[in-house]
């Protein structure tokens, strides 16, 4: 079988990853708090391995602006994630989530300190991006739009095909392959991003809000899909989102950051069976607690 249907031997390099929108898998280990390495598998969760996936150390980065004001985003951010894990990430506003993201899938450089993925500093194309703009080509069908990437990696026709069905299966669009975007409703063209990126196997998958321009049922439902997806396909995700209840319906674990520049103030162990329930009062009382210290970060002292 080719390399494109064993999910553990075929990675990809640098091309393209700005339109493919890649992502990455992420271990955690908190700067303002350190955590155990000895994490114990959860119920109803993915498997974990002892090493991590991904590790942030001590990540700072700030920005020039065009008018020569320096703008400090993220201070001294360090977490590790495990493989096969479901990190979520929140904070503030402004506090450097996506540029945070960023620099784990090698799209932006940090000031200091470094970022690493299987042990190797990380750099585009071994993490994928998906963001909150679906960023699908209008003149392409939904199976062109998913063989994008392996067309950039020129796989060979039959073979990418081949592939770019299957996670079209996947995400349950088999009888849409031929249509495009404009045919598609908002949820339908997320699950055809999901596709693009899962088709070429990154390593890691990194997810930026991508299920904000949906409406509160739709969201609702595609939080399920991807859970299905995550749990069938396996992958290390680091999801950023400004959604508490998405976070703690998602999440293994969740890393609060402050506000700008962003710092980690708390990483959250979610031990919650799945499937989930939002009126569970465990799950309401952990909402509770990082809506209260979102809060802090937030409102004037």
């Amino acid at each position: 079988m080719s390399r494109f249907g064993q999910k553990t031997t075929h990675k990809f390099t640098n091309c393209g990853i700005a339109l493919l929108g890649f992502t990455s898998e992420i271990l955690f280990a908190g700067s303002a708090e350190q955590v155990d390495n000895k994490h114990k598998r959860l119920e109803g969760c993915a498997p974990y391995l002892s090493q991590a996936k991904v590790s942030v150390q001590h990540v700072s980065k700030t920005y020039l602006t065009k008018n020569g004001k320096r703008v400090e985003t993220l201070r001294d951010v360090s977490f590790d994630v495990l493989e096969q894990e479901f990190l979520c990430v929140i904070g503030p506003n402004g506090c450097g989530k996506t540029t945070l993201l960023r620099i784990i899938a090698g799209l932006d450089a940090a000031n200091s300190g470094k970022v690493l993925i299987d042990g190797e500093e990380a750099k585009a194309g071994k993490a994928g991006l998906i963001f909150q703009e679906f960023s699908l080509f209008p003149w392409r069908r939904v199976i062109d739009n998913v063989r994008f990437g392996l067309e950039i990696y020129r796989v060979e026709e039959n073979e990418s095909h081949r592939v770019a069905e299957k996670y079209i299966e996947l995400v349950g669009l088999s009888e849409f392959k031929h249509v495009y975007p404009h045919e598609l409703s908002e949820g339908m063209k997320q699950k055809v991003a999901i596709a693009r990126a899962l088709a070429t196997n990154p390593s890691v998958l990194l997810m930026d809000e991508p299920f904000a321009p949906l409406d509160a049922q739709t969201r609702n439902l595609m939080q399920d899909e991807f859970l299905r997806i995550w749990e069938q396909e396996k992958k290390t995700v680091i999801f950023v989102t400004h959604n508490v209840d998405e976070t703690l319906y998602l999440a293994n674990r969740v890393v609060v950051l402050t506000a700008r520049p962003g710092r980690v103030k708390k990483i959250y162990e979610v031990q919650l069976t799945r499937p989930r329930k939002r009126t569970n009062q465990s799950f309401v009382k952990m909402r509770e607690d990082i809506l209260k210290i979102l809060g802090e970060e937030i409102l004037p002292t």
